[in-house]
């Protein structure tokens, strides 16, 4: 099993400057290499403060002139945000910078708040129409000469400018829950990338039986790969009260996210308050105590316990997303632990 890091630039005030977010996101890339992780991760987000990615493309290109081996995945891109052609070049382009090191991943979008602003207003659930669209259109513009006639974009013959380093081309990944998504990604030769979000380990063996169904179903498809993305924080063995702060820090994240993704009040200067705990008073999953235990939290025993039941069920990437609202100091320390004692156990 192969080890990612997810990162984002997340800001809860203003007492830390974006400036400093940038250092610290790189400082952790830098880490993650140096310590045997093989992809980092950035995704798009637009106007939140809490998750700063209004696009992966440029974090990562300066990430690829601060390393040499670290493969570098725009995840996700959110396809009714983009034109074919600019997924096709934009991809191509990093894959030049980095030579050869990119990943790209698309979802359809789910804040109802960006596809407002961004999609005048398109139902975020109908994002899957442009990705079904986008994914095979992008395909055929890094192959060469395309033209288009879909539902959604329609263009002439063109091509990708520049041509991708990787062939025949870069690995391409589709955020996938239920079967229908799951199916598609495999039937396009995508590799698919999964989150239980605050459900346990049972809906990882039932996310990953989803993707056995689509591999199985499609058997003309070389073996695609499935990443497991999850919230993780690994504290030292002697602290038995290591993983509260954790699991606070990640219930902080999931009120705000359900904040923004509610898009009940607009936010002020990209800010939105948490929801309140008192709102989750019969929401379980929510309580620190759930969350200790379906996040990825742990000293680094019980967290290699975990990553070795992932691996049994046939996961191929794990990727430790860093977002939980705790600060840079604390962040590095679960990287470090996690580096020198969880990855050794998996070498």
């Amino acid at each position: 099993m192969r080890f990612s890091l997810f990162v984002h630039m997340e800001r809860w005030d203003e007492s830390v400057t974006h400036r400093q977010l940038f250092e610290n996101l790189t400082e952790l890339t830098v880490m993650a290499e140096a310590g045997g992780f093989e992809t980092v991760w950035i995704g798009e987000h637009h106007a939140m403060e809490y998750t700063i990615a209004p696009s992966p493309m440029p974090l990562l290109a300066y990430l690829a002139g601060q390393t040499s081996t670290i493969r570098l995945g725009a995840g996700t891109i959110i396809a009714p945000f983009w034109h074919p052609i600019r997924v096709a070049g934009e991809c191509a382009l990093l894959d030049v910078i980095s030579n050869g090191r990119m990943e790209v991943g698309l979802a359809r979008g789910a804040y109802q708040f960006e596809f407002d602003r961004l999609a005048g207003g398109l139902p975020a659930g109908d994002g899957g129409k442009h990705l079904r669209e986008l994914v095979p259109a992008v395909r055929e513009l890094w192959k060469g000469d395309y033209a288009h006639d879909g539902e959604i974009w329609q263009f002439p013959t063109s091509t990708s400018v520049p041509k991708p380093v990787q062939k025949p081309m870069p690995p391409m990944w589709v955020a996938a829950r239920d079967p229908a998504s799951h199916d598609f990604a495999v039937a396009q030769g995508c590799n698919v990338m999964v989150t239980p979000l605050m459900k346990g380990d049972e809906e990882v063996a039932d996310l990953k039986g989803k993707f056995d169904t689509a591999v199985a179903n499609h058997p003309e498809v070389p073996q695609p790969e499935i990443m497991v993305l999850r919230h993780t924080y690994v504290h030292p063995a002697d602290d038995p009260e290591g993983w509260r702060p954790a699991a606070e820090g990640i219930q902080k994240f999931y009120r705000t996210f359900d904040a923004w993704f509610g898009n009940k009040t607009d936010p002020v200067n990209g800010f939105h308050d948490p929801s309140p705990e008192s709102k989750f008073a019969e929401r379980p999953e929510f309580s620190p105590e759930s969350l200790h235990k379906t996040a990825m939290i742990g000293t680094p025993e019980e967290v290699i316990d975990r990553l070795r039941y992932y691996e049994e069920l046939g996961i191929t990437e794990f990727s430790f997303w860093t977002d939980n609202t705790l600060s840079h100091e604390e962040k590095r320390k679960s990287l470090e632990l996690f580096i020198n004692e969880v990855i050794p156990a998996f070498r």
